[in-house]
């Protein structure tokens, strides 16, 4: 029997364009290009008022670069990061 030849996962451009792709493919072809994750899913829909804070424009290089090789954006790597940091002084 010939082995199945699937599509490779594309990159995605909107939230429209993952869901196209994973109408018409099943994930368990993609079964040795998945991993486990853990996440929090936030029940409280309330707008929360948003924090901007400026940084130096070397460290922002370095956060996009860090974030960039983990996968994440910025708003995600910096978040677990002052989490960890608050968990361990509080």
């Amino acid at each position: 029997m010939a082995k199945k030849v699937r599509d490779p996962i594309p990159e995605f451009e909107t939230l429209e364009d993952i869901v196209e792709f994973w109408d018409t493919h099943s994930t368990a072809d993609y079964d040795n290009l998945t991993h486990e994750v853990e996440f929090e899913i936030q029940l409280d829909a309330s707008p929360r008022p948003k924090q901007t804070i400026t940084l130096l424009p070397e460290l922002s290089e370095k956060l996009e670069e860090s974030a960039s090789r983990q996968g994440v954006s910025i708003e995600t790597l910096v978040n677990a990061w002052l989490t960890q940091k608050v968990l361990e002084h509080a």
